[in-house]
């Protein structure tokens, strides 16, 4: 098992992204960058042990930096739509923006598959794995309360790859996080 990183590109905000690459004894891999949390690339061998990219995604950051269909990102605060962009918690209602027609898409304007995240690699003897985090400030997208949120790769030597997601927050929100990997 290894865990690689290099230079990515720099967003149009100038934050400098990485992408980090996790390989194992047969060779296989996955790739993710720090920009939204965004698995990039999933290279498995075949029944033939040929490699091939079995995961839709592009080859620099300005791809995902624009309309991408979200491959590979990681959606949230809330992954879906909640309908008219409104939601009551706790007897208060919050208006959000609306970003798909009517309704309000993958967590709006700047969803989590727009923000620059902390990587921190972890080396193990038969798995590695990728710490993705990031503090979404209470408001964020008029969301209420702060959400700490650490999302997990880990790709083993068998070729399974997991996807862990752990949040808190100090006030009662909405939080539905997943991977929109092709």
């Amino acid at each position: 098992m290894s865990i690689t990183s290099r230079p990515y590109g720099v967003t149009k905000a100038s934050h400098e992204v990485t992408e980090y690459t996790l390989t194992n004894k047969q060779g296989a891999s996955i790739k993710a960058i720090t920009y939204g949390a965004i698995l990039t690339s999933i290279i498995v061998p075949d029944n033939k042990g040929n490699m091939a990219d079995v995961a839709l995604g592009f080859e620099t950051l300005d791809r995902y930096e624009g309309d991408h269909a979200c491959m590979g990102d990681t959606v949230g605060r809330f992954g879906n739509r909640i309908a008219l962009g409104k939601f009551t918690l706790e007897g208060k209602e919050y208006q959000l923006a609306t970003n798909n027609g009517r309704n309000h898409l993958h967590g709006g304007i700047v969803g989590f598959s727009a923000k620059m995240w902390e990587a921190t690699p972890v080396e193990g003897r038969e798995q590695d794995s990728l710490k993705f985090h990031l503090v979404s400030p209470d408001g964020d997208e008029n969301y209420p309360g702060t959400l700490d949120v650490t999302v997990t790769y880990t790709w083993d030597d068998l070729c399974n790859l997991s996807i862990r997601y752990e949040a808190t927050t100090d006030k009662t929100t909405h939080c539905n996080l997943t991977n929109h990997t092709y």
